[in-house]
């Protein structure tokens, strides 16, 4: 269903929005040297540095978007709002229908949908609001489980 270069990719998108929201909204700071608990995420944050669009702050010790991150976020942004704009009174057969017409992930799509949305902020909230049985509290595991991206794909009908 998804391979481990998507997680990689949408592990990134979900950091560079955790990365570009202040504190109190739900963003968070990456440390340089990540807490145990986090450091599932440095295969992610080596990518988004060797691709541009995280740099580390020598003197704060952190990760920082560049401006080309900055930017990054906007046109992912710019792409879900219009295909929310078009798709969003659709059910969602109509909508993968329409997707894979375009040859348009629609796992990708659900993915933004979600994170744009602000569904996907909160991990562990997503588990419980779901029913899962058994939910993962480390939400930087969960991000790059089987179990996210296969609960993404059942509102697909995957």
């Amino acid at each position: 269903m998804i391979t481990e270069d998507d997680k990689l990719t949408y592990a990134g998108i979900y950091l560079l929005k955790k990365l570009d929201l202040p504190p109190e909204e739900g963003g968070v700071a990456l440390p340089v040297l990540l807490p145990h608990a986090w450091q599932p995420l440095e295969p992610v944050l080596d990518r988004l540095v060797l691709g541009g669009l995280l740099e580390i702050d020598r003197k704060r010790s952190r990760y920082v978007l560049t401006d080309r991150g900055v930017e990054h976020v906007g046109v992912l942004i710019d792409e879900i709002e219009a295909i929310i704009e078009e798709l969003d009174d659709r059910d969602a057969d109509e909508v993968v229908a329409i997707l894979r017409r375009r040859n348009l992930d629609p796992l990708r799509v659900r993915f933004l949908w979600g994170w744009y949305q602000g569904e996907l902020d909160d991990l562990v909230l997503f588990q419980q609001r779901r029913g899962t049985a058994q939910v993962e509290h480390d939400w930087a595991l969960y991000l790059l489980s089987d179990d996210f991206y296969e609960e993404l794909g059942r509102d697909l009908g995957q």
